[in-house]
């Protein structure tokens, strides 16, 4: 019998249903870019799983019992309490949202001219380290350059470069090691357990702190828990306490796994470290007791994390990603593979292989399944992680051209994920329709958000203008 979500329905919100006409309208007045789109123009949401999550009931009646008191309120007692019972970290510091966590921890980590190492930096945490006049460097696996391989760990660090760049003449420069779990930028794979051992060992001989970005950590255990030899015992909790209790610290946006609309902590086990992120945070975001964060968001958080590892929740959710991913390979859309909890990454490279990279294939079959059906969702190919000249024209592709449609927890339902599964196959019966795209207008920082793009001059890129494009095709090999 297939896993069923352990939860039902008992308030609905109503979701927009639009025309094809209203869709193309409201495209192109948000520059065609997904960001910018109203989202009552917005009919499935799979832009990001970040605070888009349904909360329960328990969670808002320990809302309605919030403490607004300033300093010591009983709410960021419950929070504390709950964060350090998972993570056992004996310094817990509640932040409105990841990225000011980031910035909050990485501020008194790392010094100009550092490098942070990492299995792959997302987007904020990279601009929050090279804001600080550092470099974020990704090192991920030499499986994870197969999307198509089902290797269980396709997350994790590759330890050899690690090593090499702790032996050699940048090793002075290395100011920290953050492990993403799971590897949001590298397909939604989990980190194994052996691999942040390994990490964790390579760290302690060189003396460089690891650092968690734990966003997902519950979805990692879980995964863990059904793919790495001698953890099948284990609940997913155990599996994330271990996790825990391996690094010297963590940053958590509780927008994905707290499943909250707002909230995220930092967690230290060095007391020095965690005095001087306390008077960043009073500086920056709030008190030390809230953090930036409003008393029921605290509250909604502490129960959040104690339902996000219940195993039936997440076995649900597994099943419900297992079950697309099996309609979208019915209709010849390939993903990064196996697929993982929080999203699906769509091979759009391979789908669209008459658009180059510079018409960023990723970016057109987001925008087609938002035409097309009403489904906003995001590139993750070279739009967002190639490399531009002045005249905003692509210099360096990226590996891959991928499009991530991230799944809301507790929010849809079969039939709503059977639709996008249906529009998928509308587009891969005559692919070659689906037109490029190119920048009018981006900024040199996290462009992806605030950048204006524009159809190119054909209905759909020919093959030929492919073929004397200045770069040369990603994601089809």
């Amino acid at each position: 019998m297939s896993p069923f979500p352990p939860y039902r329905a008992q308030v609905v919100t109503p979701i927009p249903v639009t025309t094809a006409g209203q869709r193309a309208k409201a495209l192109a007045e948000a520059g065609y870019n997904g960001f910018n789109l109203r989202a009552n123009t917005v009919t499935i949401d799979l832009l990001t799983d970040s605070g888009t999550g349904a909360v329960s009931t328990d969670q808002e009646a320990a809302a309605a019992r919030g403490d607004r008191s300033y300093a010591g309120s009983d709410s960021f007692f419950r929070f504390r309490e709950a964060v350090s019972e998972l993570t056992s970290f004996p310094h817990i510091f509640p932040v409105h949202q990841g990225r000011a966590a980031e910035r909050v921890l990485f501020t008194n980590v790392l010094r100009p001219g550092q490098i942070s190492l990492s299995n792959t930096h997302f987007d904020t945490t990279r601009a929050n380290i090279e804001l600080l006049g550092c470099e974020a460097r990704d090192l991920p696996c030499a499986e994870a350059a197969d999307l198509d391989s089902e290797s269980p760990f396709k997350g994790n660090i590759d330890l050899d470069a690690v090593a090499q760049i702790l032996s050699g003449p940048d090793s002075h420069r290395v100011g920290m090691i953050l492990m993403t779990i799971t590897n949001n930028g590298g397909g939604g794979q989990p980190v194994s357990m052996a691999n942040l051992k390994a990490v964790r060992d390579i760290c302690r001989r060189h003396d460089v702190p690891l650092l968690l970005d734990a966003a997902r950590f519950a979805e990692n255990a879980f995964l863990v828990t059904r793919r790495e030899d001698g953890y099948a015992g284990h609940t997913p909790r155990q599996v994330a306490e271990e996790a825990f209790g391996l690094v010297d610290g963590a940053v958590a946006s509780l927008k994905k796994d707290g499943i909250a609309p707002m909230g995220a902590f930092i967690g230290l086990r060095d007391p020095e470290l965690a005095q001087r992120c306390e008077l960043n945070l009073i500086a920056t975001e709030g008190f030390r007791t809230y953090g930036g964060l409003a008393a029921h968001d605290l509250e909604r958080v502490a129960q959040g994390l104690s339902e996000v590892l219940d195993p039936a929740y997440l076995a649900a959710r597994a099943a419900d990603t297992e079950r697309l991913a099996q309609l979208l390979g019915d209709a010849g859309v390939d993903i990064v593979r196996p697929p993982g909890l929080h999203a699906l990454y769509l091979n759009a490279g391979r789908l669209l292989t008459h658009l180059p990279p510079s018409a960023f294939p990723g970016h057109s079959l987001a925008c087609e399944l938002y035409l097309r059906g009403g489904i906003r969702c995001a590139e993750l190919g070279s739009l967002y992680l190639g490399t531009f000249d002045e005249h905003n024209e692509l210099v360096t592709p990226a590996p891959f051209e991928l499009v991530r449609i991230a799944l809301p927890r507790r929010v849809y339902s079969q039939a709503h994920y059977d639709y996008v599964a249906g529009i998928l196959a509308d587009i891969a019966k005559d692919p070659g329709q689906v037109p490029g795209y190119r920048v009018v207008d981006a900024p040199k920082l996290l462009r992806h958000f605030n950048l204006r793009m524009e159809p190119l001059r054909t209905p759909a890129f020919t093959r030929r203008e492919a073929r004397s494009s200045r770069v040369s095709p990603a994601g089809s090999r």
